[in-house]
């Protein structure tokens, strides 16, 4: 399935109190982040979900800001991150993609915490575009939404 025969997510039913998500995003490429923060946040009021939103510098720092966002006072049942690299001329495309998204995979599992990720790797903006459009599968809902299911997840087995 590609993503324009991806059908748009369903809001997952979370039980218990209304959750509370941080979303965590790299606007180097602003307005592609801009389209998926407005569907992610759509699809988290559908949820009732608090939601607060950070900013940091570029995708490589994603990975580090939801760790400092672990150490800190404030708690949260889940997290989204956005963010997008589209491939250069260079090998920097490489190393910033895989680093990034293993640097949250392994902040996600070392913690067990709720993820749901929206960094696009793409060869080009119209990829990235395609991927953060209004209309059409909108990779910010689908992390939303991936979010709200692993809160579900561990609220029903006793997780959270």
């Amino acid at each position: 399935m590609s993503t324009a025969d991806a059908m748009a997510p369903i809001v997952p039913v979370v039980p218990g109190s209304a959750p509370r998500v941080l979303v965590i995003r790299a606007p180097y490429y602003r307005d592609i982040v801009d389209g998926m923060t407005t569907a992610a946040a759509l699809l988290l009021a559908e949820a009732n979900a608090t939601v607060e939103t950070i900013d940091v510098a570029g995708a490589y720092e994603l990975p580090q800001a939801l760790r400092i966002a672990l150490r800190g006072k404030q708690t949260f049942d889940g997290f989204v991150v956005l963010g997008c690299v589209v491939r250069g001329e260079t090998d920097h495309y490489d190393y910033i993609c895989s680093t990034a998204m293993n640097g949250l995979m392994n902040v996600a599992l070392q913690y067990g915490i709720c993820l749901g990720t929206a960094l696009l790797t793409v060869d080009t903006i119209a990829q990235a575009e395609a991927r953060s459009a209004e209309t059409g599968s909108n990779k910010g809902a689908e992390a939303a939404a991936a979010c709200l299911r692993q809160i579900a997840l561990a609220r029903q087995l006793g997780a959270a």
